[in-house]
């Protein structure tokens, strides 16, 4: 109940929606309760002569029902009486026309607040999922599965929208509907009554035992789908290698492995799941054979004062009790599946950022002096990458970073703009640790050109706009001469406006880090962060990207990560990282002057380089 109560809350206001469902739906059940007991009177003007229920003089307003079925039967009799038999039987079919009318305009006007309501709700839902999504840090992202994550957002969302809201108008509108018959039924007999509605208590037992297992099955269903999500978005990601390796029968089998367990608990469910209905159903007909026999015993004898007519109509009312009984063990079963669903839902929502601002933190003002790494740890995990790093970036500054691979050249990277916080030590921003900094002034400030490019299923313009809503064309051209990309735009098909396709497939590589560049070129932040993009470029691709960084350094503070190490020669400041330590920092050639790792990674690229 508090998942299914937390779920609701996501529908505010929702009085906008529940009190006119609430007023729609009663009116609903009233007429449609109305059709059946109108079939007595129909019963007796064509069967009988029987006048029990005649009203003498019309009878004076006062609001119950006492008033509105004498009200009835005056103008029932009178018309009989004045009309004769065929009279009445045409009041009565326009009374239960104008019933049936009713009714079923305002269960239309019901279903429709609640599907208002269902919409409003999944909407609410899938913003505040996505929202906090965006707000965690890098650092959760590398623990969970993209697919994990992609199919609470989609899925499991989609399966609370049919299930958990869904299910209001069976637990309101039905419980109603079925009090409203039993209401009408005590009116006509009370031990017929009485008899029938055994059936209630003992359908419930039998779908309680049925669907005890569903909500863990449906936990399992859900986690076997978000399996098959992410197999298939790795599967989409890796085609290349897939099909380089020959894996592609191994793919297939993994994912048949997956697909048919996930086939095997859909199945367990949806036999449960469909064995409440007709369940449900032949114990309603099972009580209404026993209701004949009890009824036309107490008839035949005697003994219940029941006319026929009212007894037709009682066993016509009750044949329509099965309905709604069905529906709500129908519910019952489903419910269990969205709150299995829901459970995932808002355990995302749950998850905190672990990054995030302080509640004293203040706007950090525009970068004018330096940032300062002092004595900084930093594990992932158990696995310490930073060990005691202090080094100075002073403005206007170009400070590269190099050393082998794993020695936390990126990591250093990633804790500036706080992609991660460190673990012991410092990083000072203009004199003030970033942790009191509020995160969107010193982002905003940091330009970020990654090794691999990162582009979206957009258009050129957009891609190099992206952030930066209100800028012109002009701008974007400017950004993109600049990153010398202006001119390969100009050469595809629709030039700023074109498409490049999932991850920018549809350009080169160089052309792809040149609009990275571009983009980091129109953001004009006062620091950049460059993962050096020209490792992976052929020569004269990596001439133009390598030209457009230099553009893009120029009057900034810069902190590059080198892998070619000829790139940084003329850098103010390099600093030489191994196994989480900086051993050595100073200019190339004072660096080349002490022999050390510096050197030794010059002379083995330059050895590799001839070679």
């Amino acid at each position: 109940m508090k998942t299914y109560l937390r779920l609701l809350s996501f529908a505010k206001p929702i009085g906008q929606f529940a009190i006119p469902y609430i007023f729609t739906t009663l009116l609903a059940v009233v007429f449609g309760t109305l059709n059946f007991a109108l079939l007595i009177p129909l019963l007796q003007a064509l069967f009988s002569e029987d006048t029990i229920h005649q009203v003498a003089a019309k009878p004076e307003f006062h609001m119950s029902f006492t008033y509105f079925k004498d009200l009835f039967y005056y103008y029932f009799y009178h018309s009989k009486a004045v009309y004769g038999i065929y009279g009445s039987l045409k009041f009565v079919s326009l009374i239960i026309v104008c019933s049936a009318f009713l009714s079923n305009l305002f269960k239309y006007l019901s279903q429709r607040f609640m599907e208002d309501l269902r919409v409003h709700t999944m909407q609410n839902l899938r913003v505040s999922v996505f929202n906090n999504v965006m707000n965690m840090n890098v650092g959760y992202f590398n623990n969970e599965r993209k697919g994990d994550i992609i199919s609470k957002v989609s899925s499991d969302v989609q399966v609370v929208q049919f299930t958990v809201t869904s299910t209001l108008q069976v637990i309101f509108r039905d419980p109603l509907q079925l009090i409203a018959f039993f209401i009408f039924m005590f009116t006509i007999s009370v031990k017929l009554t009485l008899f029938s509605i055994l059936v209630v208590p003992v359908s419930g037992l039998i779908i309680s035992a049925l669907v005890k297992r569903l909500k863990k099955q449906a936990l399992n269903l859900q986690s076997s789908y978000s399996n098959m999500i992410s197999f298939l978005d790795e599967a989409l990601s890796g085609i290349k290698i897939i099909n380089a390796f020959n894996a592609i029968p191994y793919i297939k089998n993994k994912f048949k492995a997956e697909n048919d367990y996930y086939s095997k608990v859909n199945y367990s469910m949806i036999r449960r799941q469909q064995l409440a209905s007709p369940i449900s159903e032949f114990l309603g007909i099972v009580t209404v054979a026993g209701i004949l026999l009890y009824g036309g015993y107490m008839i035949t004898n005697g003994q219940s004062g029941l006319t026929a007519a009212q007894f037709i109509g009682y066993i016509a009312t009750f044949s329509q009790v099965t309905r709604p009984a069905k529906s709500i063990s129908e519910a019952f079963t489903y419910i269990n599946q969205g709150l299995a669903a829901g459970e995932r839902v808002l355990e995302l929502i749950d998850t905190k950022p672990q990054i995030v601002d302080k509640p004293t933190a203040v706007s950090a003002g525009i970068f004018t002096n330096k940032i300062e790494i002092k004595n900084v740890d930093f594990a992932y995990a158990e696995r310490t990458v930073l060990n005691k790093v202090s080094f100075d970036i002073n403005k206007g500054e170009t400070v590269a970073l190099v050393g082998p691979s794993g020695s936390g050249k990126t990591t250093i990277c990633d804790l500036l703009p706080r992609f991660y916080d460190v673990k012991e030590g410092n990083i000072i921003f203009d004199g003030a640790d970033i942790r009191d900094l509020k995160l969107d002034s010193i982002r905003s400030q940091i330009g970020l050109v990654p090794q691999e490019s990162v582009l979206f299923n957009d258009s050129i313009f957009n891609n190099i706009a992206f952030g930066k809503p209100n800028t012109t064309l002009e701008e974007v051209m400017e950004a993109a001469k600049i990153a010398n990309a202006h001119n390969f735009i100009m050469e595809t098909e629709n030039g700023y406006q074109t498409n490049i396709g999932d991850r920018g497939s549809k350009l080169s590589g160089g052309q792809r880090q040149r609009l990275c560049i571009a983009r980091a070129v129109l953001s004009n932040p006062p620091i950049m962060l460059l993962d050096e993009a020209t490792s992976a470029l052929d020569t004269e691709s990596e001439k133009l990207v390598q030209d457009a960084l230099n553009r893009l350094m120029q009057n900034r503070t810069s902190l590059v990560i080198a892998h070619r190490l000829s790139t940084i020669q003329n850098a103010d400041k390099i600093i030489v990282l191994d196994r989480g330590q900086v051993i050595e920092q100073g200019s190339h050639s004072e660096l080349l002057a002490k022999e050390g790792l510096y050197h030794k990674l010059i002379n083995m690229q330059s050895f590799n380089t001839e070679a």
